[in-house]
């Protein structure tokens, strides 16, 4: 591969975001911006070996910037895991003289990039979009701001259900290793309790909260990849020993997968976008685009994939005060 860079690639991979589509967006503005050739990898790593490969233009990716979703489609690959599949994607990118790869996604789609670019020394940078936020090296993460706001909404409207009848819901969000859209939802919701993957409540602690609490209703968030098991059991453990409430339990599931980015997600989403081109031309690659304190940082591989991200201390601390 050529070391000027000249034409550009950007893919989506792993779980859909909202927000997705705006850094799509802002990839190809800013490479044409630049006079670099753009092109659309559609149904991420499948793609590229398929050679679902398209050029862009500025219009391909007008009035994208409010939609949910990815225009370029998601897929999951098997083939990609194998040095076959791989040379095969290669080869396709090489038959259009593609030079560098933007990837928009979340862990799972940066550890095949980070494994490609070892393989064909083509330059890559990684947008992190997932609703999880749970990518160390960003503060915030495409999707997130939205998914948040979309299970506060749900919290309330279930509320309302919940004090017409003096019901205690359990509400399952998505997290399956990160707490932050429970955390973060419970406390915005008002819920007497958020239980988080990164850490564990007992149900004696949960009851001993209830039997403290407003007793015209009260609300849980159960992060789906807690310790202590999914709504479904602890609110079952609950019903089985404090039988004050009639117990419901609701998962939100993929529902805040979807719908329009909020201002942030698309503000955030259009920054990096830009960034990740920046980056490529000014000669990073196998970096991941985060922001922290407001500014754009490049966090390497090692930094991005080998650490965990740690719920903020200041948001337990918040959530254990209000539960009262």
């Amino acid at each position: 591969m050529s070391t000027e860079i000249k034409r550009i690639a950007v893919f989506t991979s792993g779980g859909d975001a909202p927000g997705m589509n705006a850094a799509i967006r802002a990839v190809v503005r800013a490479s044409i911006y630049y006079d670099k050739e753009v092109f659309a990898v559609y149904r991420g790593y499948e793609g590229m070996i398929d050679n679902d490969i398209v050029p862009l233009d500025a219009r391909s990716v007008g009035n994208i910037i409010q939609r949910g979703g990815t225009i370029l489609k998601s897929a999951r690959s098997k083939e990609f895991r194998t040095p076959e599949g791989r040379q095969k994607a290669y080869e396709n990118l090489k038959e259009r003289n593609i030079d560098a790869l933007v990837a928009i996604g979340g862990d799972g789609t940066f550890t095949g990039l980070h494994k490609f670019y070892q393989e064909f020394n083509i330059p890559v940078i990684c947008i992190p979009g997932t609703i999880d936020n749970d990518l160390p090296g960003t503060d915030y993460t495409i999707g997130y701001d939205t998914a948040t706001n979309t299970a506060v909404e749900a919290i309330d409207k279930i509320r309302d259900t919940a004090l017409s009848h003096n019901r205690l819901f359990f509400i399952e969000v998505m997290g399956r290793d990160s707490g932050y859209i429970a955390i973060n939802s419970g406390i915005a919701g008002g819920a007497i309790a958020a239980i988080i993957p990164e850490e564990k409540m007992t149900t004696d602690e949960l009851i001993e909260m209830l039997d403290k609490s407003d007793k015209r209703s009260s609300l849980v968030v159960v992060a789906e990849g807690g310790k202590s098991g999914s709504a479904m059991e602890i609110a079952k453990q609950v019903n089985e020993r404090f039988s004050y409430y009639d117990t419901k339990v609701t998962i939100l599931g993929h529902l805040q997968r979807g719908g329009s980015p909020t201002y942030f997600d698309r503000v955030l989403a259009s920054k990096m976008g830009i960034a990740a081109v920046e980056g490529l031309i000014q000669g990073k690659t196998d970096v991941m685009v985060g922001v922290r304190n407001h500014q754009i940082v490049y966090n390497d591989f090692e930094t991005t994939m080998n650490k965990e991200r740690e719920i903020d201390p200041e948001l337990l601390r918040i959530a254990k005060i209000l539960s009262i």
